[in-house]
C-alpha cells in the first residue's frame, strides 16, 4: 500500500497532538525520512518545504483547531487569545 498526502497529514496531526507544537524545519526532515522525498521539496528560496498536497490535507484536518505561528515557523493548537484565521503573528 502506498502512502498518500492524507497519510502524511494524519501523521502531522498525531505529532502535533503529542508535542503541542510542530516546527516546520523538523517536520520537513521527518516527512522526507519517514514517508519519502516525494512529500517534500525545495521552495523558491531553496528552503526545504512540505508538499502543497500534504499541507492542504493537514489544513482540512485541522482548520479550526490549529494555527500557523509565523514568527516561530510552527503550527500549534489554537488558543482563546488567537486572532481569527490560520496565520498568527
Amino acid at each position: 500500500m502506498s502512502v498518500t498526502a492524507k497519510d502524511v497529514a494524519k501523521w502531522m496531526v498525531g505529532e502535533l497532538t503529542k508535542h503541542e507544537m510542530l516546527d516546520q524545519q523538523s517536520t520537513v526532515y521527518y516527512i522526507g525520512e519517514k514517508f519519502g522525498q516525494q512529500f517534500v521539496y525545495a521552495n523558491a528560496n531553496g528552503n526545504p518545504a512540505i508538499d502543497k498536497k500534504v499541507l492542504k490535507e493537514f489544513r482540512e484536518l485541522t482548520d479550526d483547531t490549529v494555527v500557523w505561528e509565523r514568527g516561530q515557523r510552527c503550527w500549534r493548537k489554537r488558543q482563546r487569545h488567537d486572532e481569527p484565521g490560520r496565520q498568527q503573528y
